[in-house]
């Protein structure tokens, strides 16, 4: 979601549009893989993951593309995102992700926490030097839009839905909302994935011992050497059967549980669970997981992983293609109640790493988990290395589980902020 342009896009078609993305993931791997000493010195600095996800978003912001008229951060979601999660998770070795453990849940629930009490923190510190800025009277009160943004942080979508109708927040509002939602996060997950580029510095810094992460890679790379091959049309054609097989799969099964659960079980609407991408995130997760201890766990020597990757970054130029950078100037005070709440979960986060010595990685990831949800949480995982996806999407889905709960909590303590 994103604020839409006030004039038609420049490109309407949205063949040309992933064409275009294509043409910029493509030059993006040429450029970060040339040798050439100008590619080599910018890419020093620029990780290549922050390009793929930024310059869609230039073309979105100079009104070149419209990510908001486009249907391809939906097709990229709905239909690669579970495709590559499950192709991602094939090749996984759980009991040793189990093994990274109470570091990465402690540190992912301080990022709860820190959004919890960010949200009235930030209100009380923009309401010392500009009360006008948090104030506001009835659905126009802008602590209750701040609960939609709470719910969009902590759980997802669904939960940022409940939060408009549980403090009844008007629609004009809930717009620029959106907006502050969006451009925040986005913000944040691009420095998350310029730090992911960082991590054994990071890791320095926190006095962490990455060793465990680190591990997990490792393993990942041996099983991969051990069973690596040139791959031909028949192994390819197997690995999109099985990636886009589980996604109908795990369509069948969001279509059909949600809207039962919908019916029989209305409350518990609350831990997302009447979602049905949270069902079609859920499926396919378990889907990869289940197949990770059978035989089809060796194509991972034929590319699965590789190809889970390469949609998992058409999700992230999709994902890029729905920030409008222009937003900032329409509201200004609110991005900046926002990019404080942001801080505040970060100084909270970072501080409860520093005491765990805990990596970078459960630092980037715990806080994704909370703030780009199921969606994005993987993209910033992978950054790391794809074997570690799956690590985003389930912290990820404890994020659905405490979505409503948390924000409704966070929307009670910044109304009380706000008088």
């Amino acid at each position: 979601m994103s604020t839409e342009h006030t004039q038609t896009p420049l490109i309407t078609n949205d063949a040309v549009v992933l064409g275009l993305l294509m043409v910029i993931l493509a030059g993006v791997f040429v450029t970060s893989s040339s040798k050439h000493p100008l590619f080599r010195g910018f890419y020093k600095f620029v990780p290549a993951l922050l390009l793929c996800y930024f310059i869609p978003s230039v073309f979105n912001s100079l009104g070149i593309i419209n990510g908001e008229s486009s249907k391809l951060y939906f097709v990229s979601s709905r239909y690669l995102l579970p495709t590559s999660l499950i192709l991602l998770t094939l090749s996984i070795d759980l009991p040793e992700v189990m093994r990274l453990g109470f570091k990465a849940v402690a540190v992912f629930v301080s990022g709860t926490i820190g959004i919890i009490v960010g949200g009235p923190l930030a209100i009380l510190i923009v309401s010392s030097f500009a009360p006008e800025l948090v104030g506001g009277q009835g659905p126009d009160a802008i602590w209750r839009g701040l609960s939609t943004v709470a719910g969009s942080w902590i759980g997802g979508g669904a939960n940022q839905t409940a939060m408009k109708e549980v403090f009844v927040v008007s629609d004009s509002l809930f717009s620029k909302m959106i907006a502050v939602d969006v451009i925040c996060a986005n913000i944040w997950m691009a420095f998350l994935l310029y730090g992911a580029a960082r991590s054994p510095k990071l890791d320095k810094l926190l006095g962490a011992d990455a060793s465990i992460v680190e591990r997990v890679k490792e393993k990942m790379e041996d099983y991969r050497t051990s069973v690596s091959r040139i791959p031909n049309l028949t192994d390819i054609m197997v690995i999109l059967g099985i990636g886009f097989g589980g996604t109908a799969i795990s369509h069948l099964v969001a279509d059909n549980l949600a809207p039962y659960i919908e019916t029989h079980a209305p409350y518990l609407s609350k831990f997302s669970l009447t979602s049905g991408f949270f069902w079609l995130i859920v499926t396919a997760t378990t889907l990869g997981l289940i197949l990770s201890f059978t035989k089809l766990k060796r194509y991972e020597g034929a590319g699965a992983s590789r190809l889970g990757s390469a949609f998992i970054y058409v999700l992230v130029a999709s994902i890029g293609m729905k920030m409008d950078i222009t937003a900032i100037f329409e509201s200004p005070g609110l991005f900046l109640v926002g990019i404080i709440w942001i801080l505040i979960h970060v100084a909270i986060l970072l501080t409860t790493a520093k005491i765990l010595k805990a990596p970078f990685f459960f630092v980037a990831v715990g806080s994704q988990a909370n703030i780009g949800g199921a969606a994005s949480a993987p993209v910033v995982a992978t950054a790391f290395h794809p074997s570690l996806a799956p690590v985003g999407v389930l912290l990820a889905v404890c994020g659905y589980a405490l979505g409503t709960y948390g924000a409704w909590l966070c929307g009670i303590l910044m109304q009380v902020a706000s008088y």
